[in-house]
């Protein structure tokens, strides 16, 4: 079979087809598949990445929930801590106010107490010097009176004198009145008696004697008595007074004589005292 010149054949027909691609096309293609493969496979190495980055991320978003929640639990504990610490300070406080309060109340009355205190101790200064005072106005009035009992004294001494008596023997002390018969009394060398006999025939006792008033000269101060002593009767004729009448009784052991004298001659009366030995042990003359 002859074939027309004007058809084609199959084989040109390929080659006419082929021939009209262009290369850059194909090229483009494989470049274009290489570049999503290229793709593909970052996207995929990412994906691996991310999914390790989120699977890290997981761990450590459990590692830090884990700590999280011991975090919160320490949280919590110290939140309870600090409750229960504040409730205690609370109460510590309540006690320190309450302890305060207390104390400035001891220290108020201790306050009184001592201004109390100081008041009494100030009172009694003041009494005490008070007292002080008027103790040394006691003593300044009794050196005054010391002084003026020393000059009474020394006075005393002037006149209370010795003198001779009726018997020719020395007398003691003689008082001339009757504040010298108390400083005699006082020094208690002897025996006192004071008396005031009036003029009567009946005797009268002075101490362990009587005594009879006979007669008196006031004018003279001159007087006469009668002494009963030791069953005996002795006249002491016109005697002056102070002067010492002496006279002796019995059981006096140094023989000291008993001693009367007269400070005071009156119309009918005389003033005196008797003096006796305080080693005497006469009896009282009846």
């Amino acid at each position: 079979m002859s074939i027309s010149p004007n058809v084609p054949s199959p084989h040109e027909s390929y080659q006419y087809e082929s021939s009209g691609t262009p290369r850059w096309i194909a090229v483009l293609f494989g470049l274009l598949i290489a570049g999503v493969a290229l793709i593909v496979y970052a996207g995929h190495s990412v994906q691996a990445r991310v999914d390790q980055e989120l699977s890290k991320n997981e761990e450590q978003n459990k590692i830090l929930t884990a700590q999280l929640e011991q975090a919160n639990t320490r949280i919590a504990d110290l939140k309870g801590q600090l409750e229960v610490t504040s409730q205690k300070i609370g109460m510590t406080q309540a006690e320190l106010a309450e302890a305060r309060s207390r104390a400035e109340s001891i220290r108020k009355q201790q306050v009184a107490s001592d201004q109390k205190l100081s008041d009494q101790i100030s009172t009694a200064q003041k009494e005490d010097e008070a007292k002080i005072g008027a103790v040394a106005t006691d003593v300044t009035g009794a050196k005054k009176d010391i002084e003026a009992t020393r000059t009474d004294l020394e006075a005393t001494k002037t006149k209370l004198e010795r003198a001779a008596g009726d018997m020719g023997v020395m007398s003691g002390l003689i008082a001339h009145n009757h504040d010298d018969l108390e400083e005699l009394k006082r020094r208690g060398d002897r025996n006192y008696y004071e008396f005031t006999i009036q003029k009567s025939k009946t005797p009268q006792r002075v101490g362990p004697v009587q005594i009879a008033l006979n007669k008196t000269d006031q004018k003279k101060s001159r007087y006469t008595i009668t002494v009963l002593a030791d069953d005996k009767s002795i006249e002491k004729k016109d005697k002056t007074s102070g002067e010492p009448v002496q006279f002796y009784m019995k059981g006096s052991a140094r023989l000291t004589p008993y001693e009367i004298v007269v400070f005071d001659v009156n119309k009918n009366q005389i003033t005196g005292y008797l003096s006796a030995p305080k080693d005497t042990s006469a009896a009282p003359a009846k």
